[in-house]
């Protein structure tokens, strides 16, 4: 089978996706929906490689032949083992070579549907590279914008359950975008980042608008791509205008993880050290130490976010199509209906 893009359609008509590289290439990123099955895992590749190289390329296929057989036997009995003779499956390796050829052989000689993809994985990356680095997001967008603390992720969530269209690539980095904002479970790698994006990316409705959150270029470890910033910095903005004392209250709550932990806070404090008085740091450190997280919100809103925000904001002023202010952030669900009012004022005229 050859991909012919990112989502391509046929991908449904498989029961499974099966990916039969080595364990540490599955999990730096695949594709959506597959199941690792490795041929050969990680130390049993170098171990193929060093042979190959130190002996012969023929001593390096015959040690290979072994271990994939072995483990393919493996697979049979384990995870396969419940698939009945209607089961279909694709398979596939780096470049669609040896790995997912010789297990395809093996599984289509019990009587499965297999199918192998074409150029592999890594021809299913150069659909996703060439669209979040070259491409566009199909659909009109509309970024909200809005000082830290503004509940911007949760609004966008509760547009989506207004039938909004939305992107959320916070969700997709996990990561909430601050210094504050890791999450459990950590980021993915750039790689599945991109490749998470391009479905979402390629799943728009572009007959309707989307809303995208205004992030910088990275989030947290991971970058955002040319096209999809590129896309960010050329849509209309919808800005979110709620007073610091209510963002305050709202972080306390949206950030209770980093709160209940005051050596984390305390050391992502620290980090701040460069760009702030010693004083300043000390005072924060305090605040961390006594788990006064609200106050200590707030200063660092005054302080450090806000005015970096407001020279942020200064690049896109001529985008800025309307505010939404807010007293509070106690009833978001008014606040996505305010934001959604705004977004077809934008969109209209």
């Amino acid at each position: 089978m050859k991909v012919s893009s990112v989502t391509d359609p046929a991908f449904a008509g498989f029961d499974d996706i099966i990916d039969v590289r080595a364990p540490s290439e599955f999990a730096e990123d695949h594709l959506p929906g597959a199941i690792n099955l490795p041929v050969l895992d990680d130390a049993e590749r170098a171990c193929v490689g060093t042979i190959y190289k130190q002996v012969s390329p023929f001593d390096a296929r015959k040690a290979g032949a072994a271990l994939v057989a072995a483990n393919a036997a493996r697979h049979i009995a384990g995870p396969l083992a419940d698939r009945d003779g209607g089961w279909k499956a694709l398979i596939y390796c780096w470049r669609g070579g040896q790995r997912s050829g010789s297990f395809s052989t093996i599984l289509g000689q019990i009587g499965w549907r297999v199918q192998r993809l074409e150029g592999g994985y890594k021809a299913w990356r150069g659909l996703v590279v060439d669209l979040v680095q070259n491409g566009s997001i199909a659909a009109p967008a509309v970024v909200l914008d809005g000082n830290t603390g503004s509940a911007k992720t949760a609004i966008l969530h509760r547009l989506a359950a207004r039938g909004v269209q939305i992107l959320d690539l916070e969700g997709l980095a996990r990561h909430r975008g601050s210094l504050f904002g890791a999450v459990e479970g950590g980021q993915p790698s750039q790689k599945m980042f991109e490749g998470r994006l391009a479905v979402a990316m390629q799943q728009l409705d572009p007959a309707r608008p989307v809303v995208i959150e205004a992030e910088s270029s990275r989030i947290g470890q991971v970058t955002v791509p040319k096209a999809v910033w590129k896309s960010l910095c050329e849509a209309p903005r919808i800005r979110l205008e709620i007073p610091v004392e209510a963002r305050a209250e709202y972080s306390a709550h949206d950030y209770a993880d980093v709160a209940a932990d005051p050596a984390r806070l305390q050391d992502i404090i620290a980090l701040l050290a460069p760009l702030h008085p010693r004083d300043r740091i000390d005072a924060w450190q305090d605040l961390a130490r006594e788990g006064a997280w609200r106050e200590l919100a707030e200063d660092l809103m005054r302080m450090h976010y806000d005015p970096r925000y407001l020279r942020h904001r200064s690049r896109y002023a001529a985008r800025e199509k309307a505010v939404v202010r807010l007293h509070d952030l106690r009833d978001l669900e008014a606040a996505a209906g305010q934001v959604e009012g705004a977004m077809s004022r934008v969109i209209c005229g």
